[in-house]
Order: C-alpha cells, then structure tokens, then sequence
C-alpha cells in the first residue's frame, strides 16, 4: 500500500501584529549569513581588501532581492504588474524568480566591479557563485514550507500532499490538500547541494579559481542545467504556460547553460594558452 507524506507545516514561525516572520525569510537570512563567511574564507585565502567583502554583501544583497522580485513580476505577470506597479514593493507576499535574481546579481557585479575592485567580472563571479548553491537549496526549502512550487501529481511513495488553501486554513478553515506530488523544492534543493559541493570542492581543494570563469561556468551549467531537467515534473506557475513545449522557466534556463559552457570552455581554452606560452 502507497503511503503519502502530508504535509502540514505553518510556512510562519511566528507572528508579530499581523506580520508573519517566515521559515522562507529566514532561509534567505541563513543563506546569506553562511555565504559571507564561505566568501570571507576565499578573501582570507587570496589576500584580499576586507573592505571589499562589506561592499560585496550589499551588492549582492539589493541585487539579489530586487532581481528576484521584478523577474518575477515582469516574468511570469507582466500585464497585472505594470497595471499596478505599486504590487511590485509587496515583497511579503510572495513571488520571487530565480532568473531574475541572477540576472540581478549579474547587474550588481557589473557595478561592483567598476566601482569597487576594478577587476574582471569573472574573477568576483568564480567566488560568489560559490555558496550560491547552498543559498538556493535553503530557499527551495523555504518553497517547501510554503506549500508553493511543487511538482505534478505523482503515485509514488514520497508524493507531497501540500494545503492548497494556505491562507483560509492558517485562519481556520479544514485543509484542502493537492493530489500527491512530486515534491520538486526537494529534487531542486538536492541539487543544489550537490553544485555547491562541486565548487567548495573546485575552490579549495583544486584551486579552479585560478583558470578565471570555471567555476562561475560550471555553477550555471549544474545550477540551471538541473532546473531544466525539473521543470519537467512541475505544474505550470502561470495560466500562459499551458500548452507550452517548453516552460518559462526552462526558456529562460537556456541561454544560462549555454553561458556556462562558454565559461568553462573559455577557462580552458585560455588556460592551455598561456600554458603553451610560457
């Protein structure tokens, strides 16, 4: 007999006034905290300007949460989003994109490059990615608590049944849950850990940062090459999606796989160059 998982976990660990505190805000807190001692201990290996690690984690901070939140409005709800832009700032509400993190991150860099170190993009890029991975896993599993971004129906034993009336149900209302499904934050989340173990791996162990663009390369081929292959088991995010042979979010995986084997192809190919030449 199949038995399936459900689940009932409060997305809030507590409440203040009429504002939740939620399990996600504090993945995203967690993430960023472990992140910066990770990258701390890069600045230490290498030498560098600590001043530069305080500017880093601002960069990456407003970028990561302003990208994430307009590829979510501009991505997925455009037409609702520039008819009320003010539903932009609504950030406690949910509605977060991946994409447009990374995009914004991308944005960030560029600036903090120019501004800060003036070094390669690359070179910031080799190290930042680092524990990004580990940072996404923690937000897929903030996913998971929220009942939000799971998978299509499933028979298998470690189908999901997430509460489908969050919001009446956290104000009394009986549950209604989903039919089992794939609970796709976890497939996201595993893979995740497993990227950010590769790149501690090629860091510190292998000293990739050296061949400039290899890890920032393979980071986005394992990162978004694994969200492709996941979106297969997801239910669409947006009504737009239906009928599509692939999904938004998979469209929008491409061209940063794609950048990804550039990287590392870049990596070595410059790398045996200036081997030949000295």
């Amino acid at each position: 007999m199949v038995s399936f998982i459900t689940w009932t976990v409060d997305p809030a660990i507590f409440t203040i006034g009429t504002r939740e505190i939620r399990w996600y805000a504090l993945a995203f807190f967690l993430g960023f905290a472990i992140g910066y001692r990770i990258v701390g201990r890069m600045w230490k290996n290498e030498g560098l300007n600590p001043d530069w690690l305080n500017s880093l984690l601002v960069y990456t901070g407003f970028g990561t949460v302003i990208g994430a939140r307009l590829g979510h409005c501009l991505f997925y709800a455009p037409e609702y989003y520039l008819a009320n832009p003010l539903e932009i700032l609504k950030t406690w509400e949910g509605g977060l994109a991946s994409h447009g993190g990374t995009l914004g991150i991308i944005i960030a860099i560029y600036f903090f490059s120019r501004r800060v170190t003036h070094r390669n993009m690359l070179w910031t890029f080799d190290k930042l990615v680092v524990p990004t991975g580990l940072v996404a896993a923690l937000i897929r599993l903030g996913n998971l608590v929220n009942h939000e971004v799971y998978g299509l129906p499933t028979a298998k034993a470690w189908g999901f049944r997430f509460i489908e009336n969050l919001h009446a149900w956290k104000k009394g209302a009986e549950p209604v849950f989903s039919a089992p499904s794939h609970p796709t934050q976890l497939y996201e989340a595993g893979c995740y850990l497993l990227t950010f173990a590769l790149c501690m791996w090629l860091y510190f162990k292998k000293e990739a940062y050296k061949k400039e663009g290899l890890i920032f390369g393979v980071f986005l081929i394992c990162i978004f090459g694994s969200r492709f292959f996941v979106e297969y088991l997801k239910n669409d995010q947006e009504p737009f999606e239906a009928g599509m042979l692939l999904n938004m979010g998979q469209l929008l995986s491409i061209p940063f796989v794609l950048a990804g084997c550039y990287f590392v192809w870049r990596a070595f190919s410059k790398h045996k160059l200036s081997s030949c030449t000295n």
